[in-house]
């Protein structure tokens, strides 16, 4: 396979997969994009956020875990959201641009049209690879960090038979605690609500109706702090085994839907990496050898 061939193959690549991304990405198909302690991502003033860490930073009252899960975590979560937001539309439209044009010159040429530019278009094809590769890269990591450490709604994190806490002889143990003031790790993370229990399942509608769930629900995730235990007085008795997370999502996969778009994005735009350095490479191999296209 020549040369030419790779580089218009590549072009082609990084155009499908940027129109497959348009059409899942999490914030332009309006999947997320808000939620209640930020607003809007793409307008979220995080400069609020820094200064209420300042602040409380430079008032020397709260301690390192107060602070770190507290204001320092509010406003990385803006800048993460926002500049994921950013970055979604940046990487994706240019690299819409990037397989457009690129594929444009690359098939002009295999049809033996303008030779003599193809040292040219080599170059352009470097050139847009190396951006491409850095802007989908970047987009790789902002994905990673939110769909992995946020969270839009206050879902509580269990199993997956929708337990999220266990009888022990001084009360119930939160089985996702971790400590009095990490709150958000009782939490579903986006890459959680992937998961049937987030979602329509029907064994869990029977267990949750009907079943060992029935009668054994608990609603308020605050009773975990401050050691992890809820005590048996807070749930009226201790007469429940396990104590199961409110199963809300009976009859709908918005959840999984909005997970699924985070994950077909990351994974595409991992293969837009792959592409991007394939078109500066050949686009470098052109601009040396040009007749060899």
């Amino acid at each position: 396979m020549s040369k030419g061939v790779i580089f218009f193959c590549c072009s082609c690549a990084i155009l499908v997969f940027t129109i497959i991304n348009l059409s899942v990405g999490p914030i332009i198909s309006g999947a997320v994009g808000f939620d209640s302690r930020i607003g809007r991502w793409g307008t979220a003033n995080c400069e609020y956020y820094a200064d209420e860490y300042d602040k409380e930073k430079d008032k020397n009252r709260k301690s390192d875990d107060e602070l770190k899960y507290g204001e320092e975590w509010n406003l990385n979560e803006c800048k993460n959201k926002k500049s994921m937001h950013d970055m979604e539309y940046t990487s994706f439209i240019f690299n819409a641009v990037i397989g457009f044009v690129c594929g444009l010159l690359g098939l002009l040429h295999l049809l033996d049209l303008k030779k003599e530019f193809v040292p040219k278009t080599g170059l352009i094809g470097l050139g847009c690879g190396i951006v491409g590769f850095i802007f989908s890269f970047i987009y790789v990591v902002l994905n990673g960090i939110v769909y992995t450490t946020y969270y839009d709604e206050t879902i509580i994190k269990r199993d997956s038979d929708g337990v999220f806490a266990e009888k022990k002889t001084s009360g119930y143990e939160c089985i996702y605690f971790d400590s009095k003031d990490n709150k958000h790790a009782l939490k579903a993370k986006y890459n959680d609500l992937i998961q049937k229990q987030y979602n329509y399942d029907k064994d869990l509608v029977e267990s949750y109706t009907n079943g060992k769930a029935s009668g054994c629900i608990h609603y308020d995730i605050l009773d975990c702090n401050p050691d992890g235990y809820i005590e048996f007085t807070t749930v009226g008795g201790s007469t429940c085994d396990k104590l199961y997370a409110p199963y809300t999502q009976n009859i709908g996969i918005t959840n999984k839907d909005k997970s699924d778009r985070f994950l077909t994005t990351l994974l595409l735009s991992l293969f837009l990496c792959l592409s991007n350095i394939g078109l500066a490479i050949f686009g470098f191999l052109l601009y040396r050898t040009p007749s060899e296209f």
